[in-house]
């Protein structure tokens, strides 16, 4: 175990029963054009994470450890697409509807991928999801098993949707998440501070919170 500066107290990290988990670091998400943008929100405010997570993603790889991308997006079909979900927002724009960056969040179009600076290596999984949380309607928990992972290292946008939802999946599943604070982001100030302080509230009641120069020291030193 290599202990890591955390709150609300150390978070006794375990290299090799632990996966990065890099949540829709996508470009419908995180560049002009995008989703996002088309919401009206301002991008930048997800894209000051990309050089943290790019930072971490280097050192995470250099230790030879299990890295996993997530995408969140639907079947070309739309089969699994909610009409709740389509409808939701209302927005001039919504899910399968053509825009800029292609089909937006449709699996196989040029936004649903992963932005470039963060892109997977060949044998790191790519789990495809079509909710907010990486467990539902994915094999992620076959993955983790099978590698016989307990921890996850998680990063990614946003930090009060996908990431929060994420984590308490996997807090359901008994895995000890540890959230990169300066590696998740949202497009709102305040709700990146109360996704992160209902993650670490209560001795931790879904997980930890750290800051990614801590996580590169402490793998540094296994």
């Amino acid at each position: 175990m290599t202990p890591v500066d955390a709150e609300p107290y150390s978070f006794d990290l375990d290299p090799a029963h632990a996966a990065l988990l890099i949540i829709d670091m996508q470009r419908d998400f995180l560049e002009p054009g995008g989703f996002g943008e088309m919401l009206g929100n301002d991008v930048s405010q997800l894209r000051r994470a990309i050089e943290p997570n790019r930072r971490l993603l280097e050192a995470w790889r250099a230790a030879d450890l299990l890295v996993i991308h997530t995408r969140e997006g639907h079947r070309p079909d739309l089969a699994d697409l909610p009409l709740a979900k389509k409808e939701r927002g209302r927005g001039d724009k919504t899910i399968g509807d053509r825009g800029p960056l292609g089909r937006i969040l449709v699996r196989g179009e040029p936004g649903h991928d992963i932005i470039s600076e963060l892109y997977p290596r060949a044998g790191e999984p790519v789990i495809d999801k079509p909710g907010k949380g990486a467990f539902f309607a994915t094999d992620l928990h076959a993955i983790l098993d099978i590698r016989a992972i307990r921890q996850l290292v998680v990063t990614g946008v946003t930090t009060e949707v996908c990431v929060n939802t994420t984590v308490r999946e996997a807090n359901d599943r008994g895995f000890d998440c540890l959230v990169i604070e300066d590696c998740v982001a949202s497009y709102f100030p305040e709700f990146q501070a109360a996704g992160l302080d209902m993650i670490k509230a209560q001795g931790g009641i879904f997980g930890w919170v750290a800051h990614s120069a801590d996580v590169i020291r402490a793998i540094g030193r296994r």
